[in-house]
């Protein structure tokens, strides 16, 4: 397979690059300046997002290898296999990106309890923002 660029979010001045990236077949992902591009990832089976991650160029070659999420840890700083130890493991069944391809979404079976958040919640997601006397809260879900 094919190795996976980091490619720089800037440089998009030339208008055939931009035209290219926007509407073309290359996939060709922008990697911010941490070598990072923001990954989305949803459940197959109802369209819930689950949860929201980074990868770096290794972990997309590994995730198109291997047909299972792998993911960068920010907060731990190495790459990780989505459910190694909560037995979630995500296997991809589609890869979109965005019109300028900074930006990746996942459709993943969930495996184990088909969960994805390390609080023992299906989603990440599991609280809204809403206004209580013009002032934001949390309200759980």
């Amino acid at each position: 397979m094919e190795s996976i660029q980091a490619r720089p979010s800037d440089g998009l001045s030339d208008q055939g690059a931009k035209q290219e990236l926007e509407e073309g077949a290359a996939f060709t992902p922008r990697f911010d300046a941490d070598g990072l591009i923001v990954c989305v990832a949803k459940a197959a089976s109802d369209g819930q997002v689950l949860m929201l991650a980074y990868m770096n160029a290794e972990a997309l070659r590994l995730t198109l290898e291997t047909g299972v999420a792998h993911y960068w840890s920010r907060s731990r700083n190495c790459l990780w296999r989505k459910g190694d130890t909560s037995g979630q493991v995500q296997v991809v069944t589609e890869i979109r990106t965005d019109c300028d391809q900074d930006a990746l979404l996942l459709t993943v079976d969930a495996g184990g309890d088909g969960g994805a958040c390390h609080t023992g919640r299906r989603s990440c997601f599991y609280r809204k923002v809403a206004l209580d006397g013009g002032s934001p809260t949390l309200v759980f879900e």
